[in-house]
């Protein structure tokens, strides 16, 4: 059996350019990590997600750096030795005892060296040098010519990580070192060089796919042996052959489905090689797997064409978001953090998360925390907001680096798509690309259309790849349209109100978001302004994209009042972009026969910033979060304009279908009631949207300013108003508050006086640990809401101060 010794101790950081005498000459490191982690570690550095200490880190991405560790070894003339870099961020040259093993430039690839010939017994030295990513990109830059891209720093023209050159949401920390493990592995006879596992069902039976390549000495006989659920085979390679294919059937397995649908039962698989002769075991493959069918319906039919997923034969409506890197230092995201991350997307309705262009191939147990909890995946490749070079150096890398990860990820039943790039060739036709793009040169495309597709086609052919988000199919319809493939939305935030999501109704939208600063407690702890103000130095440093603040209150602009203080700002701006984003979901859901997908930008934050996320950096749920678990919910009533009228639409993501009397009252905002209806059953069946159109004394205002229309079915309820909340008579708020303790906290009673629009419990403004259950409540007069706060602080009902820690839009209208 391989022997694995992790060489994860005794590493020593030393810079390499001269002129940095501050330092000292070794800096104790940490493997896997990357150089910033260790001279913050060791003092050297001030936290550069404090205040605006990010640019006074600017230096260390233009350092050439040196990691240096000895270990011991006892070489074994009958084993081949080799030392396994999981990952190098990012152009490293290794050496051993003095002499070098290889030179390396791609943080997405697995990279293995054979040292049997060069081990020493006793002390070996590892040296691996990273030079500056700055200047590998500009002698690339030379060598390609200059190709466009939207963000700063060389990140296409080489395979790193691009948003470490920055974001319009993330700093500048342009990161090297040994960010994922390093290990020597020592074999004999032979090894499992490559194993590509496929798993899918066969009408009602599950067939595992196993294609597998060999490494071995000496033409040694060898076979695997394969096992699942009771079912094992075993295969014999023939005589000069290193590649082998086999199937397993399972009979009538139980189905993997999202976690809105069923359950995720895995199956262990293992596979052994073992030598033919004495049947010793060399290496083994083992991992989960599930079973479920996936296809991408892209047909043409009366809209245009379908964007549709289908698992298990069901066509489905996705309720997703966009993930980004979770911390700008992807070594220091632990398998806790990731399973905790995709818990809280879990709760919030999201079954699906787009793992974004930008960042990396996330580690295995994001992948296998997906699988578990019934999280869909959908993949981009690691091109994002740029045109790339499709020469070599860079073609062969970018061929090696997907050869890796489409063969170590496939398994996985939660990945449910290949994304070739985001926004690139929609950047190339509508963002000014073409003119600047010299006659015959490359740009992506023979990415995006070639290789991809067919290395996609050869290694995992049971899964679909789509080209690119945006993208309409085919290079003859303009990337964006509404009525072919995936739309990325960005005109609103960008340019208009959230109202003007209403004029699209894409057949798949991959991408709309609005901003929001993080949660108080997030912003006090990264930022000591004094005062804290929207644009005091800290906070808007935090702010990285193109004139975000005047957007964010452009984007209040008749909707709510311009907010006259700092926690007035905050909360306007959060509330605003929970209301935006709940505007959008439930308008594409409510025309669920044409649209199959909401993925919100985004769900995670890699550090303390204003952004589009609904969990901020330090795990905090901001109001979106709560919106996005209310329209996502699988059973969603809304209020909609449709067919020149306001209806009720009920929407059914659910496995049966929902019956249910349905009713409404047009009310004044003190509860008095002007017009009532009530349907005795409203059938909404599974995977539908069901409209009930509002009988004309509902649906018209006497005083618009002054009304409601308030729809319920069962325990959902909808909420209409003719007017934005700058132009609503709403009252000043007016309620009462109780307090009990309850098993993990506290149980808040709130009981309204007076009408309360989006009524808000602010936990962390009481503790920075705090949870609440519930956001964005609306109460009528005399009604009550129980809010569930999980602390482990001492409170009272004191505590619990109106325009602090409760907010509601009552507040802001009637603050000036």
């Amino acid at each position: 059996m391989i022997e694995k010794i992790e060489l994860n101790r005794g590493w020593i950081l030393t810079c390499n350019v001269a002129g940095r005498h501050d330092l000292p000459t070794e800096i104790p490191a940490k493997v896997p990590g990357c150089v910033h982690l260790d001279l913050l570690a060791n003092r050297l550095i001030p936290d550069p997600y404090l205040d605006v200490n990010e640019i006074t880190n600017d230096w260390v991405g233009k350092q050439d750096w040196s990691y240096r560790c000895v270990f011991n070894a006892s070489p074994d003339a009958g084993k081949v030795r080799e030392l396994v870099f999981d990952g190098l961020d990012t152009v490293a040259t290794i050496a051993l005892n003095g002499e070098e093993l290889g030179r390396t430039s791609n943080m997405h690839r697995t990279y293995r060296f054979d040292v049997s010939e060069r081990l020493k017994r006793g002390s070996n030295e590892l040296v691996v040098t990273f030079r500056s990513a700055y200047a590998y990109g500009a002698e690339m830059e030379a060598h390609y010519g200059y190709r466009p891209n939207n963000y700063p720093g060389p990140g296409n023209l080489m395979r790193k990580m691009a948003c470490n050159f920055g974001w319009d949401w993330g700093p500048t920390l342009v990161t090297a070192g040994v960010w994922k493990p390093v290990r020597l592995e020592s074999w004999d006879r032979a090894r499992l060089a490559e194993t590509r596992v496929s798993a899918t069902l066969a009408g009602g039976d599950g067939r595992v796919t196993v294609r597998a390549r060999i490494e071995r000495q000496d033409g040694v006989g060898a076979r695997l042996v394969a096992s699942i659920a009771g079912i094992s085979h075993v295969a014999e390679l023939a005589e000069g052959s290193d590649e082998i294919e086999f199937q397993l059937t399972v009979p009538a397995p139980q189905i993997w489905w999202p976690h809105h649908l069923g359950a995720q039962p895995l199956y262990a698989l293992r596979i052994e090689l073992r030598d033919s002769v004495s049947d010793n075991l060399l290496d083994a493959y083992v991992k989960e797997i599930g079973f479920r069918s996936v296809r991408l319906d892209t047909a043409p039919d009366e809209h245009g064409s379908a964007f549709t997923f289908v698992i298990n034969d069901v066509p489905l409506f996705l309720c997703g978001a966009n993930w980004i890197p979770d911390d700008c230092f992807p070594s220091r995201v632990m398998a806790e953090r990731y399973v905790s991350r995709i818990e809280e997307a879990k709760r919030a309705n999201v079954n699906l998360l787009r793992v974004w262009g930008g960042g990396i191939f996330e580690r295995d147990e994001f992948y296998e925390a997906c699988d578990r909890a019934g999280m869909l995946v959908w993949q981009d490749f690691l091109f994002a907001c740029a045109s790339y070079p499709e020469d070599e150096p860079l073609r062969s890398e970018v061929e090696a680096e997907v050869r890796d990860n489409v063969v170590r990820l496939m398994p996985h039943a939660s990945l449910i798509v290949w994304n070739g790039n985001n926004e690139n060739i929609w950047g190339f036709d509508e963002w000014g690309w073409r003119p600047i793009i010299k006659e015959g040169e490359s740009w992506g495309l023979g990415y995006y259309l070639g290789i991809l597709p067919k290395l996609c086609a050869e290694l995992d052919p049971d899964r679909p790849y789509y080209p690119g988000s945006p993208f309409s199919g085919t290079m003859e319809i303009e990337p964006n349209a509404d009525e072919h493939g995936c739309k990325h939305i960005w005109d609103v935030w960008n340019d208009v109100g959230y109202e003007v999501y209403r004029n699209y109704i894409p057949r798949f939208c991959s991408e709309f978001g609005w901003q929001a600063p993080p949660n108080w407690a997030t912003i006090e702890e990264s930022v000591h302004d004094a005062p804290l103000t929207p644009t005091s130095n800290g906070v808007f440093h935090h702010q990285k994209a193109t004139q975000g603040n005047d957007k964010l209150m452009r984007g209040l602009a008749g909707h709510l009042p311009v907010p006259q203080t700092m926690d007035d700002w905050h909360f306007a701006t959060q509330l605003n972009q929970a209301r935006a984003i709940r505007f959008a979901i439930e308008h594409m859901r409510s025309h669920r026969a044409v649209c199959k997908g909401a993925v919100v930008w985004q769900f995670n934050d890699c550090w303390p910033v204003t952004s589009w996320a609904a969990l901020d950096s330090a795990g905090r749920r901001k109001p979106l979060w709560y919106a996005m678990q209310q329209a996502f919910d699988p059973r969603l009533l809304t209020i909609q304009p449709h067919a020149g009228g306001l209806a009720a639409v009920a929407v059914n993501e659910r496995t049966l279908f929902w019956r249910a009397k349905i009713s409404g009252n047009r009310l004044l905002l003190d509860g008095t009631v002007l017009a009532e209806f009530e349907f005795w059953r409203l059938l909404c069946d599974r995977f539908e949207a069901k409209e009930f159109p509002l009988p004309a004394d509902i649906a018209t205002p006497g005083t618009a300013d002054s009304e409601v229309i308030v729809v319920q079915m069962l325990d959902r309820r909808a909420f209409h108003y003719f007017v934005e909340d700058v132009d609503l008579k709403l009252p000043q708020a007016k309620l009462s508050v109780e307090m009990s303790p309850s098993v993990d906290g506290y149980a808040v009673k709130v009981t309204a006086e007076t009408f309360l629009k989006d009524l808000c419990l602010m936990a962390d403004r009481l503790d920075p640990t705090a949870v609440v259950d519930s956001m964005l409540v609306t109460l009528l007069p005399g009604e009550s809401h129980l809010f569930q706060l999980q602390t482990a602080k001492p409170l009272s009902a004191g505590d619990i101060t109106i325009g602090t820690v409760l907010r509601s839009a009552n507040d802001l209208v009637n603050a000036n």
